[in-house]
């Protein structure tokens, strides 16, 4: 898929031992909130990548995750998978949710598939962030402590990695979460917003 797409962040450049966290498909209450929680006690900065549904259903979490100045990213307003979604569909889904958010330049594409015809439409007026770290919290067949080892194992400096606010993710994110930010803030790093 990079070679693909070598116009989409995959990776941040820089210069500082700096992490990238990232989490899709939220706001859901409780796991949202568990996770900001989290995040505040190593003043941690994220981006989440939210659903406009669930934004509409939650608004008082997403104006949470904005006031502790935390970015947002356009996830579309109902987790559309591009691959099997029409043109015109998707792009009307993608633009409903930017509605909801109101003002977000970032989107991440749900699975992390997208047609060439579409991304082409959405990098006109925003990034397409993707990841280079993919923690598997929501595949439910892995272990919590392999998640967490996984995602261990392939962070490094100006990685994006990626987490899920999600009810299906919820047992593993919840297990691997602190223990990430506790292991990289003891080696010194920083964890920011896109």
């Amino acid at each position: 898929m990079r070679a693909l797409y070598p116009e989409f962040v995959w990776k941040v450049s820089t210069d500082k031992k700096e992490i990238f966290l990232t989490f899709d498909d939220g706001p859901v209450p409780q796991i949202t909130e568990f996770v900001l929680d989290e995040l505040a006690k190593y003043r941690a900065k994220a981006t989440f990548f939210c659903i406009g549904d669930n934004v509409e259903k939650h608004p008082d979490i997403f104006d949470e995750i904005k006031k502790q100045g935390h970015s947002v990213g356009n996830h579309t307003f109902n987790h559309l998978k591009g691959w099997n979604t029409p043109q015109e569909q998707y792009i009307e889904n993608f633009k409903k949710c930017e509605r909801s958010l109101n003002s977000s330049t970032l989107f991440r594409p749900p699975y992390g598939r997208i047609k060439r015809s579409q991304a082409t439409e959405i990098l006109k007026t925003h990034q397409v962030i993707m990841w280079d770290v993919l923690s598997g919290d929501y595949d439910n067949s892995i272990s919590k402590q392999k998640v967490l080892d996984k995602t261990l194992q392939y962070t490094e400096q100006g990685s994006i990695v990626l987490f899920h606010d999600s009810v299906k993710a919820s047992v593993n994110m919840m297990y691997a979460l602190p223990k990430f930010l506790q292991h990289f803030s003891e080696r010194g790093f920083s964890f920011v917003g896109l």
